[in-house]
């Protein structure tokens, strides 16, 4: 009997245990999970950098990107921001966040009205990619699309190939889509300033289904571009313009050198010998 009595004992202090364990809770369901990647290396200047900041500040207050989150599916959304410089400068500067209606949407952008970018040396869009792929693993949220969006004003010149970085976090069913910044139009390039910088993004940085681009010529359109740019990736629409080449533009053959930004850095580092 006493044995039948320490066995319904052990079995209720199990159950009660069992009780008292905190359920594992499931991760939020998004229609994306969004990672912003901005330029904030020395090619950015303080006046394009804050530009930048401020086009993603009012862009979370606008009604079109309040409207395109509460027509989705799941009417939420995940956003992260991030800088990021050289392959040793990433910096987050705000964390996942929930994004499921105008109280949360301004929220987020007051954080980020809150922070000043900062200047960091050299660029890694590569490893921008590969450090915003790994910000999808355990972040709490299970989104229909996982989205890297990476703006910069400059090709790579640190960290592994660009086109590398890219096809990787392709291949985890992630997209990368590119805001180039081309606002120096009609000014004396700089010696890392590409010309044709939207081409270069376009075959050398973006990838996945339905990867775009978004250029930014004219600093009276930043706003707009970063709204513009936002509505698609929430809403997952499609490009408007298609490339006739691939139905997979990333995969045909680039139009551009893809290691340009190397080997310009290459060739500065020759000068200054």
């Amino acid at each position: 009997m006493f044995a039948s009595l320490l066995t319904q004992a052990m079995l209720t202090l199990i159950a009660i245990l069992c009780w008292l364990q905190p359920a594992v809770s499931a991760d939020a369901k998004v229609d994306v999970e969004l990672v912003l990647a901005v330029d904030v290396s020395l090619s950015m200047d303080s006046y394009e950098q804050q530009m930048q900041l401020q086009g993603y500040v009012e862009a979370f207050r606008d009604p079109q990107v309040l409207r395109a989150i509460e027509t989705g599916p799941h009417k939420k959304i995940a956003v992260i921001f991030v800088e990021w410089g050289g392959v040793e400068f990433q910096n987050i500067k705000v964390s996942w966040t929930l994004i499921d209606g105008e109280l949360s949407a301004q929220k987020f952008a007051d954080l980020l009205g809150q922070r000043r970018l900062t200047a960091l040396p050299l660029t890694s869009i590569s490893t921008a990619a590969l450090f915003s792929a790994n910000l999808f693993e355990k972040n709490g949220f299970e989104g229909t699309r996982q989205v890297i969006d990476i703006s910069g004003d400059g090709p790579n010149n640190q960290g592994v190939i660009v086109t590398a970085a890219r096809d990787a976090v392709v291949e985890k069913g992630i997209t990368i889509n590119g805001l180039p910044v081309m606002l120096r139009a009609g000014v004396a390039p700089g010696f890392f300033d590409l010309k044709n910088l939207d081409v270069y993004y376009e075959d050398c940085v973006i990838g996945g289904p339905g990867a775009f681009i978004v250029p930014v010529h004219d600093e009276k359109n930043f706003a707009s571009a970063i709204r513009r740019k936002l509505i698609r990736e929430i809403s997952g629409t499609p490009a408007r313009v298609m490339h006739a080449q691939a139905s997979q533009p990333w995969k045909a053959p680039p139009r551009i050198d893809c290691s340009i930004g190397e080997k310009l850095w290459n060739e500065w580092l020759g000068y200054q010998d």
